[in-house]
């Protein structure tokens, strides 16, 4: 599918769920409301979507949150879509916490790969700075590796006077395992009195890191380094610094059924109407959406986010 900028279409990312039993503080801590009972799609329905997505030559879905482990019928919605036949790559995006008790089921399912959301390598900040239990993560960590959902990527967001200071400590966890470290500027979605690190910055103290060639498909919006002795290697995606609008090749669909062809933009529709129809109309509707796709992110300018990250998915 190429939109009208004439970028390919090629990533769908599902948000199944607004819930998740962690507060970040960019993105949720002061959130007490849960998604309400019939708010969120069926399984059958972002099955649905994936298959109307495909249609369009997407191939490549990732299911986000909120916590997508939350959802009791998270591995039937994998099931699905591998039976699609149409997928080479579905992941996950999870915190983890959950992980170690469900990888198992999630690869027999279909996922080949999952990103775990890993803010800190300290318990005390990790609590502060999530609500989470960081030894469940270590688990799920070790787990994911047990079941071969690879490459094992650590999505970490820097915040200054939280977890900056363990900027090196992450690097070294690429440097020891064979898992890639990425570090993401933190967004204007959420909690705006927080002040992000640049990655322009950290990439400049740390000069014994290297650019590594790869394929952009395989590496989508991050930068990779690596250095001499690494298992791993190091990401850097800077939508803040760097922007990557002009090879984005993403869209987003909502637990409560709306598609965002960009996530630094408001623009939202509605899939509510067409879910109703056969796969091919939705396909079309679909298709109709993603060409008005912007051409840039809009963070830099006049940007209200209605939703929180855990709403829309990352």
């Amino acid at each position: 599918m190429i939109d009208g900028f004439n970028r390919k279409i090629e990533y769908l990312r599902l948000s199944v769920t607004k819930k998740c039993m962690e507060k970040c503080i960019y993105c949720s801590k002061d959130d007490e409301k849960c998604a309400v009972k019939g708010e969120e799609l069926p399984a059958e329905a972002f099955i649905k979507i994936a298959d109307a997505c495909a249609k369009l030559h997407i191939n490549k879905v990732r299911l986000t949150g909120g916590e997508p482990l939350l959802r009791h019928d998270l591995e039937e919605i994998v099931r699905g879509i591998y039976d699609l036949n149409n997928y080479k790559d579905i992941t996950i995006t999870t915190n983890a916490q959950l992980l170690a008790g469900k990888a198992a089921a999630l690869k027999k399912a279909g996922v080949n790969r999952c990103n775990i959301s890993l803010d800190s390598l300290k318990p005390d900040v990790y609590k502060e700075m999530t609500g989470g239990d960081l030894n469940k993560v270590f688990k799920g960590i070790e787990a994911a590796f047990n079941e071969s959902m690879l490459p094992i990527k650590i999505n970490t967001v820097l915040i200054k006077g939280k977890n900056d200071g363990e900027i090196d400590d992450f690097i070294e966890l690429a440097k020891q395992y064979p898992l890639s470290v990425r570090f993401i500027e933190l967004m204007p979605v959420g909690d705006m009195l927080l002040t992000g690190i640049s990655n322009e910055k950290i990439i400049k103290e740390h000069k014994y890191l290297l650019p590594l060639n790869t394929d952009e498909k395989s590496s989508g919006p991050a930068k990779i380094y690596t250095a001499k002795g690494f298992k791993g290697n190091v990401g850097f995606i800077s939508p803040i610094t760097n922007c990557f609008c002009s090879s984005c090749n993403r869209i987003r669909v909502t637990s409560d059924a709306y598609l965002k062809p960009c996530l630094g933009n408001e623009a939202e529709y509605s899939l509510k109407e067409a879910l109703s129809l056969d796969t091919n109309e939705l396909a079309k509707t679909i298709s109709e959406i993603i060409r008005k796709k912007p051409q840039n992110h809009t963070f830099s300018d006049v940007f209200n986010a209605d939703r929180k990250m855990k709403d829309i998915g990352g």
